[in-house]
């Protein structure tokens, strides 16, 4: 099986998305399928450090980028474009990335010309919250160039049941696929020391950290996090919180009015991103994670901070509800009281909290490897390019 994978960017600064679309691929073509990958070089305000217009030779799949120029939330190349008119034809099976994407257009387009079939991730981008969010331009988009597409697609592949669960009112016609984002088990058996995250941020040292990982942004839920924070403060003095992720659209100045505004600003660090052994030793020395989001498609940082065995406070909008079933994770409403509640719970009583991060560690080496999502996967995408039906919620 050749399969094509489409993604609008692959810049570390759009974090989660862009690293698990990668870690996909990668286990995809483990599992024995001959994987391209194509995007552009946006990373932000810059572009990403790869040769232009080849293929590259990766772990089990090649990727190529294209240049692009980026207007608004727009990335626009027409390399790409020409390239997917071109090339579209030599695959099995198509896979695009993300909704409202102009370098997802010409692939679709593409894959109709030459009927080749095709499977979308949305990641998220079909949720209430999100189609809300900037909603007006994104209405006249959706309709007229997203729903035609959705609607001739072999299959939506989505990344959690509730996910699939809040997009019927929809009404779209192609049968609906939940595959998770997930882990390498590998990657969290040991993790680094702490003293390199100390190192780097001493004022951080000797503190009961709570984590949140993720990009600067609304829909993140900083502003509940702020005011939990702000109200737990007093109680545990000794809590810090630190909040790892890039800005990519100056929103550090409002995030930072938000803790000012509670009172806690001194008490909380902005570390920018952390990628690679920085991020993991920021793992080791945190005593809790905290994801407060009002929207998410399925966080890879959640999964991270489950993986690695810490106590994890998470909002319904992180679509994770089987963390809450399998007793893996605080799952609470997207409301500041509900997050301060299990902030105090988690640092009241440090014998319950770890027991609650061990079995987060078990559950998510159990279910939410990729090795073991890759292979259910490829049997899906067998399954259409075999014309076989696909029963609704299929993994």
């Amino acid at each position: 099986m050749k399969l094509l994978v489409v993604v609008p960017s692959l810049g570390a600064v759009y974090g989660g998305p862009s690293k698990s679309v990668i870690e996909l691929a990668q286990a995809l073509g483990k599992s024995g399928i001959n994987v391209d990958l194509v995007s552009t070089n946006a990373n932000g305000r810059d572009v990403i450090d790869e040769p232009i217009r080849t293929w590259i030779q990766r772990d089990n799949y090649r990727v190529q980028v294209f240049p692009c120029k980026v207007i608004g939330d727009y990335k626009l190349s027409f390399p790409i474009t020409q390239w997917l008119f071109k090339n579209v034809k030599n695959y099995d099976l198509v896979q695009t990335n993300a909704i409202f994407s102009v370098p997802n257009l010409p692939a679709y387009l593409a894959c109709r010309w030459n009927n080749i079939p095709y499977v979308v991730i949305p990641r998220g981008m079909l949720e209430p919250w999100a189609l809300s969010y900037k909603a007006g331009k994104k209405k006249i988009y959706y309709n007229l160039f997203e729903k035609p597409a959705l609607q001739k697609a072999s299959a939506l592949q989505m990344l959690a049941s509730t996910e699939a669960q809040q997009i019927q009112p929809l009404n779209l016609k192609s049968p609906l696929v939940i595959s998770p984002n997930g882990i390498h088990r590998q990657d969290f058996e040991t993790l680094p020391a702490s003293q390199k995250f100390y190192e780097q941020f001493p004022e951080t040292r000797g503190k009961k950290l709570i984590l949140f990982l993720g990009r600067i942004d609304p829909k993140k839920g900083i502003d509940l996090l702020a005011k939990a924070f702000g109200k737990i403060r007093p109680k545990f003095p000794n809590a810090h919180l630190v909040v790892a992720g890039p800005d990519n659209i100056g929103f550090l100045p409002t995030a930072k009015k938000y803790f000012s505004d509670n009172c806690c600003l001194d008490s909380v660090t902005f570390t920018g991103m952390l990628t690679g052994e920085s991020k993991y030793s920021a793992l080791a020395a945190a005593d809790c994670y905290i994801a407060p989001s009002y929207s998410e498609g399925f966080s890879m940082s959640v999964l991270e901070g489950m993986a690695a065995g810490l106590p994890c406070i998470i909002t319904t909008g992180c679509n994770f509800p089987e963390a809450a079933q399998a007793n893996a994770a605080h799952v609470v409403e997207i409301d500041a009281n509900a997050i301060t509640d299990a902030l105090s719970a988690c640092l009241a009583d440090p014998a319950a909290a770890a027991a609650m991060g061990k079995q987060a560690r078990q559950y998510i080496f159990q279910h939410y490897t990729w090795d073991q999502i890759a292979k259910n996967l490829h049997e899906v995408y067998q399954k259409i390019l075999d014309k076989q039906p696909i029963a609704q919620y299929a993994t």
